[in-house]
């Protein structure tokens, strides 16, 4: 999945396909309706075009988290290594 125009998540035909089967697992299951490929298809388009953005960011937020973790470990870890003046 790369990050496409403004509010647009494109996905690679592979990642597009799993998609849209999973939609229509999702719909067969839990809605006990049939999606056809197409609305399958166009259903993922909507999501990705409305709410795709709130996704991404929400990841960007997710990542910043865990690296800012990571770099207050670096940093008490490297004040670790400091050595007493006498």
């Amino acid at each position: 999945m790369r990050r496409g125009q403004m509010n647009t998540v494109e996905f690679s035909p592979e990642d597009r396909q799993r998609a849209i089967a999973r939609l229509q697992d999702y719909f067969e299951q839990e809605l006990d309706r049939e999606l056809g490929s197409f609305e399958a298809g166009f259903l993922l388009d909507f999501i990705s075009k409305e709410l795709g953005t709130a996704f991404y960011n929400q990841g960007l937020y997710d990542a910043r988290a865990v690296l800012s973790g990571k770099m207050d470990d670096l940093s008490e870890a490297i004040l670790g290594l400091e050595k007493r003046v006498s």
